[in-house]
């Protein structure tokens, strides 16, 4: 497999691309940085590359870059979008009109605050938010000192932490790791020594499965909560994660686009792929391979109609 990986800088100034030439044969995928992310597009790649002869780049690059690249016409997909609606409006049909939603991913999404079911079932009371602002003692590292450490993981993610630990009056201080995969050893070291630790995480994620995890109960999310993120008295919102699309290429209506619009698949799939490339050790490439021979009954469903593979 020839997947191209390259390290892009978005610049607010780039010149519009869209409007030029494209390969009709290539196709550019984002890749966030984040796991669940990068087995979705590794499995989509893997596809496209050996079923369907497409060439296809995978370009790192983080969230909101990628959707200013999507609008210069650099890239041509988000496999995964968590939320986003400021930059829909700013990038879709009622802004630039130079992006698509391209529908759900068949991801349901969840973020929250996460610890190990070993320190909730000492404390049950700090599963909710009255018993966790008495007991943040418990989450105290030489760090933070005084205060109890929330363990985040790269500060380029979409959060509102900081806003629920104000509204709360939880006396946590944010740590962030640098990235998901450091936060994640970090996690693991501490859950083998059965010390507590409370940290940002989501799901679908392959961390769920493989350590026993609680989520922090707190009120459900309403409109409008979140309007402030120095105040934030609610939970995260669910997210139906979906695709997103670079206008002129689902205005090119290619194979490589309707395999994409077609492709949906479960939690459970994604962790399975995630798994085998974060705990495994196995290249994301190799991966997908895996997922792609064991269920050709799942993936062949996305294939455009009447298209036959090799």
């Amino acid at each position: 497999m020839a997947t191209g990986l390259a390290l892009t800088m978005v610049s607010s100034c780039a010149v519009r691309t869209d409007q030029m030439a494209q390969d009709p044969n290539l196709v550019r995928i984002a890749i966030n940085g984040w796991v669940g992310y990068e087995a979705s597009a590794a499995v989509l790649a893997y596809i496209l590359e050996t079923e369907m002869d497409y060439d296809v780049q995978l370009v790192r690059v983080d969230e909101q870059p990628s959707w200013q690249a999507l609008d210069q016409g650099v890239l041509d997909v988000i496999v995964e979008n968590w939320g986003h609606e400021d930059l829909y409006e700013l990038y879709g049909p009622d802004g630039n009109d130079t992006v698509v939603d391209g529908g759900s991913t068949g991801n349901e999404g969840i973020i929250g605050w996460y610890m190990p079911a070993y320190v909730a079932e000492e404390h049950p009371e700090i599963l909710e938010p009255d018993g966790l602002r008495e007991n943040t003692d418990l989450f105290r590292t030489a760090e933070t000192g005084e205060k109890g450490e929330f363990l985040g993981g790269s500060p380029g993610f979409a959060t509102q932490d900081q806003g629920m630990i104000n509204a709360f009056d939880l006396d946590l201080e944010i740590v962030y790791a640098g990235s998901e995969a450091t936060q994640l050893t970090e996690v693991q070291q501490r859950y083998a020594k059965r010390e507590p630790v409370l940290f940002y995480s989501n799901e679908p994620h392959w961390i769920q499965e493989k350590l026993d995890l609680v989520k922090v109960d707190f009120p459900d999310y309403y409109e409008g909560c979140d309007a402030d993120l120095e105040y934030v008295d609610c939970d995260y919102p669910l997210y139906d994660l979906n695709k997103i699309f670079r206008k002129g290429f689902v205005e090119d209506d290619a194979l490589s686009y309707r395999f994409l619009d077609n492709w949906k698949w479960s939690n459970e799939d994604q962790n399975d792929v995630a798994g085998m490339i974060a705990e495994e050790g196995l290249d994301p490439e190799e991966a997908a391979e895996i997922w792609v021979n064991e269920n050709r009954d799942v993936w062949e469903k996305w294939l455009p109609e009447g298209y036959e593979t090799r």
